[in-house]
């Protein structure tokens, strides 16, 4: 009577091909140099896509060279200024990590775009505000993209971001994608507007 083999003995021949797959997908995943997209907070070592506004966080302002070096789970590891960090994927689980890392590091540094921009708005995405007029790309850079767990379209009139756990705010646009109404409590609304 031949002994009956261990579980593992049994699943091992099956594991072995998943686990190579899992590990060539992982480093078929593209490493590559560019610009922050927006103005980022980081706590040193993490950078979330909620983009809070939290003590101890400090700006990374957007146009920053940034090269994305790997992936983990749920985070893209970049370099920004000789510093590993870890960009979070905390709310946008949507989208895979090579998509969300193309999101926040972009070929072209947008400050090139913003340079032609009014100074308002230039004002506003220096200080990480919102002004009347701004166009999408212009809110992103100056606030953070909306995470897409609650923005599941870029396109929509409609964008919900938060400063904290309780202060949301909105950003609603016209037909033309230029900033309308900049909506929420009072309170947030004086951390958020350029007025």
């Amino acid at each position: 009577m031949h002994p009956r083999p261990s579980l593992l003995a049994r699943a091992l021949p099956r594991l072995i091909p998943l686990a190579l797959a899992c590990a060539a997908t992982a480093q078929a995943q593209p490493t590559f140099s560019g610009y922050l997209c927006c103005n980022m907070r980081t706590d040193g070592r993490w950078i979330s896509d909620i983009n809070y506004v939290e003590s101890g966080k400090q700006v990374i302002p957007a146009g920053t060279p940034v090269t994305v070096i790997g992936y983990g789970r749920q985070r893209v590891l970049v370099t920004i200024d000789g510093q590993q960090q870890a960009l979070g994927n905390d709310y946008s689980r949507e989208l895979s990590l090579e998509t969300f890392a193309r999101r926040y590091v972009v070929p072209e540094d947008p400050r090139r775009a913003l340079a032609a921009a009014p100074a308002q708005v230039r004002r506003a995405v220096e200080s990480q505000r919102l002004v009347k007029g701004m166009t999408r790309e212009q809110v992103a850079m100056s606030v953070g993209w909306p995470v897409t767990s609650e923005n599941p379209q870029l396109d929509a009139r409609l964008w919900r971001f938060w400063l904290g756990s309780f202060e949301e705010f909105q950003v609603r646009f016209d037909d033309r994608g230029r900033v309308a109404e900049i909506e929420g409590e009072p309170m947030t609304l004086n951390r958020v507007r350029l007025d």
